[in-house]
Formats: structure tokens, C-alpha cells, sequence
């Protein structure tokens, strides 16, 4: 990604196929700051940035637009992307025509570019539609797998620029049992370690908790395996950072996503944010777990 002065003004488009994402994203964008706007007919958008923004600007687009023409969309990009002013950025949420079809039969809506037809042939109609814009795109955020939740929080991690312009570093783990984690820049494996799912007084804890991270510490091959990957990652961020990049994901994996990958991870976080990086961290399988256990009204 390109480096802009501090004064430049921010605007990203967001498009994709109906059912990919596209409201949760303009909602995670107004989250942080940005002025939301979804279906904005796209003859608008020059006269909006003809003025100055009052705040970075996010505008949904895809093919219910009133005025919707490939051609003219494909034109509008390249006339932003040609702002010297403008921090532009085109945004494409990809998704799989099989969880998109999923996705509306849980809802039972109709496709709307072919509300009497099969929704899939609406599905296929819409991907060749905007094939040119996703070839086009800037970011290309891949949503089949992921959750509401996981969305929200990626367009946060992509487009939170609130640590004074300074590249944010996550740290994620995962189970590789559910594949890996989308838009990831470093993977490493920790499934060689020893296992605290054998330990039956450990196995109801995590990785935050104390007695599992030194469960994991302990292990001869840990001393080793975590000084190279810090070593490794501490001499890489100075140069993604140089290259302009304002975002970096460092995902740690074990077998269940919940004891080793996640107290390396903290580890890592912890050392990272002492060497003051802006680092946020996530527990995708701990999350899973959080958002399916069931509301009782009171503390368990």
C-alpha cells in the first residue's frame, strides 16, 4: 500500500456480490471513524469529493444501484485512484457461490438480479458481472468462512488508522482443524509442542491462562522455536513498514486452536507491544466458542 501525507483525504468503495458482507463492512468502518454510505448511485460520487470530506468516507456499491454500469464503476475507480488528494482505496468482498447460496436459503431471500429464478443462477449472473471489479480491487477480503464477527473485526484490522499512522501488527491463533485464518502474512506451526489436552487438570483452560502458558514454556523445543520466529518477525516489520505497509497478520495454529497456539500468540503479542508496535490480538477459535454458548440472563 502507498504512503499518503497525514492531511489526505480517505475514501474507500466497497463492492461484492449481494450476500458477501457489504453492511457488516460499512458498519465496522463507522466503528472507526469513517462516514458510511451504502448504495450511493455512482454519478454522485464525483460531485462528493469535488468538496472537502468531513470525515474518510466509505460508499457501498454493487449491482442493485439504481444507476449500476460496469463501465462507469470501472471509470469511477480510475478517476479516484487518479486523485493526487485522495487516499483511495477499492475494497471487494469475495465469497464462494456455495456459501453465498447457503447464506441466502438460511435467509429464504430471492436473488435480486433474478428474484424468479433459482438463486443460483442470480449468484453466477452477479460473479461474471463483477469479475472486472474484483480483478481490479485493491484489498480482497474473502468472506465464505467468516462469521459476522470475523468480518467486523478484519475491517477493523485493515482500516483502523488511529495509531498515528504507525503499522498495526496482529497476532491471531487458529485451530488447523477449521483451515487457516483468511488475509494471514505469516503462518507458523505449532503442533510439534507438547499438549496440555492430555493434562486433564489443564485441559479446561486456555492459553492465557497462567499454568497452560508455563505448561508450554516448559517444553525444551519452545525456548528455541519462539526466540527464531521473534527474531524472525522483529526484523521483518521495520522493512513491511518501510514499504508502506499500515497492516500485518502473524498467525499462530495447533491442533484445537486453544492451548498452544494461543499462549504462543500472547507471547508473542506481549513481546511485540513492549517494543511499541501496535499490536491487537485475536483467539478465532476461542471467539467460536464465546459466540455459541448460550445466553442465560445470568452469570454461570
Amino acid at each position: 500500500m502507498s504512503s499518503f501525507p497525514p492531511d489526505t483525504e480517505r475514501l474507500i468503495l466497497i463492492t461484492g456480490p449481494a450476500g458477501s458482507g457489504r453492511s457488516t463492512a460499512l458498519k465496522a468502518l463507522e466503528d472507526v471513524g469513517f462516514e458510511a454510505i451504502d448504495n450511493m448511485p455512482s454519478s454522485l460520487v464525483p460531485r462528493l469529493v469535488k468538496s472537502p470530506l468531513r470525515a474518510p468516507l466509505a460508499l457501498g456499491i454493487d449491482t442493485r444501484n439504481r444507476d449500476f454500469s460496469l463501465n462507469a464503476i470501472l471509470a469511477l475507480v480510475e478517476m479516484l485512484a487518479g486523485l493526487p488528494s485522495l487516499d483511495f482505496e477499492l475494497v471487494y468482498l469475495d465469497c464462494s457461490d456455495e456459501a453465498l447460496d447457503r447464506r441466502f436459503s438460511e435467509t429464504r431471500r430471492r436473488h435480486p438480479l433474478r428474484p424468479d429464478a433459482p438463486v443460483s443462477e442470480g449468484i453466477a449472473l452477479e460473479q461474471r458481472l463483477l469479475a472486472p471489479l474484483r480483478q481490479r480491487a485493491d484489498v480482497l477480503v474473502e468472506t465464505s468462512a467468516m462469521t459476522p464477527h470475523d468480518l467486523r473485526a478484519q475491517m477493523h484490522h485493515l482500516f483502523d488508522r488511529n495509531g498515528q499512522g504507525k503499522m498495526h501488527v496482529q497476532v491471531q491463533s487458529f485451530s488447523f482443524k477449521r483451515g487457516l485464518p483468511t488475509s494471514v502474512d505469516m503462518v507458523f506451526d505449532c503442533r510439534f509442542l507438547n499438549n496440555p489436552h492430555w493434562e486433564m487438570d489443564l485441559r479446561a483452560f486456555d492459553g492465557r491462562d497462567a499454568r497452560v502458558a508455563e505448561f508450554v514454556a516448559r517444553d525444551p523445543r519452545f525456548g528455541v522455536f519462539f526466540g527464531r520466529v521473534r527474531e524472525l518477525v522483529e526484523s521483518l516489520l521495520p522493512e513491511f513498514a518501510q514499504e508502506g505497509k499500515s497492516h500485518l497478520t502473524i498467525a499462530f495454529g495447533c491442533t484445537g486452536g486453544r492451548h498452544r497456539s494461543v499462549a504462543t500468540a500472547e507471547k508473542l503479542a506481549e513481546a511485540l507491544a513492549q517494543t511499541m508496535w501496535r499490536v491487537s490480538i485475536r483467539h478465532r477459535e476461542l471467539e467460536r466458542v464465546s459466540a455459541e454458548m448460550p445466553k442465560t440472563g445470568k452469570d454461570e
